[in-house]
């Protein structure tokens, strides 16, 4: 069975939509990310922008202004959704992980 669309999301669409929390452009959300997560997760153009337009495809974030070929966004309820079931997913990851590593420790 095909695994839905955006069901788990890469490391740069965790914070690219964790960025939009507030209105901003792609300059922004590269700069953003990369004062984060203090240079480890680095955002190229091309990736943003393929990500950021099939975000707006499936809702996750909206444009709010256009100037030129400047673009801004902003998250919606959707993808804030989206954001807090990756979250939830990454925190039983490591409630799985730390049970394991009692169990294998014989704590």
């Amino acid at each position: 069975m095909p695994r839905k669309k955006f069901q788990i999301l890469t490391e740069q669409m965790f914070y690219i939509l964790l960025c939009l929390r507030e209105e901003c452009c792609g300059t922004d959300i590269m700069e953003k990310v990369r004062e984060m997560t203090k240079g480890r997760v680095m955002i190229g153009p091309g990736t943003l922008y393929n990500l950021l337009e099939s975000f707006e495809e499936v809702g996750a974030i909206r444009q709010t202004r256009a100037e030129g070929r400047k673009r801004n966004y902003i998250i919606t309820y959707e993808g804030k959704a989206m954001l807090k079931e990756e979250y939830q997913r990454l925190q039983k990851q490591m409630q799985d992980y730390e049970q394991f590593m009692r169990e294998e420790e014989g704590v």
